[in-house]
């Protein structure tokens, strides 16, 4: 279910055949970060699990993927900005770019009968002026998000 909560905020939600726990141990792992992405521009990862607010790692990205822009390969730095194991995990991005746009990504979980509800949100609200001018978001669309949670319930459904 798309739900557009603001013009600054996109919710995808999705019923996943697995416990909150291996769903929520693929988003605190950064391979399981590059392992899910649907856009392609995620190509690997540097770093371990997270475990709380303030940890971090790095994700090694390609956006010619997306073919918007000629970026090409760079790195960034995923900063975990809300950790509550098994219930929700969101982090924003640190990269070359300044100021730091301040977008975030996040992951609700719901147990549900027989899995977990799954929420993956996009949030610009509270991006820096100087990005907001420039008028480029959302960068990830809906459709984009729908089919990351697809692989993310590929990856981790139990038989």
């Amino acid at each position: 279910m798309l739900r557009t909560v603001s013009e600054q905020r996109i919710e995808v939600t999705r019923w996943i055949a697995a416990e909150p726990a291996s769903v929520f141990d693929v988003l605190r792992d950064p391979h399981g970060h590059v392992a899910i992405d649907s856009s392609g521009m995620l190509m690997d990862a540097t770093g371990e699990p997270v475990e709380a607010v303030g940890d971090r790692f790095t994700v090694h990205m390609d956006r010619e993927a997306l073919g918007d822009r000629p970026l090409g390969r760079y790195d960034v730095d995923v900063v975990i900005t809300v950790y509550e194991p098994d219930v929700e995990i969101a982090w924003t991005i640190e990269g070359q770019a300044r100021p730091y746009i301040g977008h975030v990504y996040g992951y609700r979980l719901e147990p549900v009968e027989d899995g977990t509800r799954v929420t993956s949100y996009y949030d610009w609200s509270n991006i820096h002026p100087e990005w907001a001018a420039r008028d480029i978001f959302p960068v990830i669309h809906p459709s984009s998000i729908r089919a990351t949670l697809g692989i993310l319930a590929r990856t981790v459904q139990k038989d």
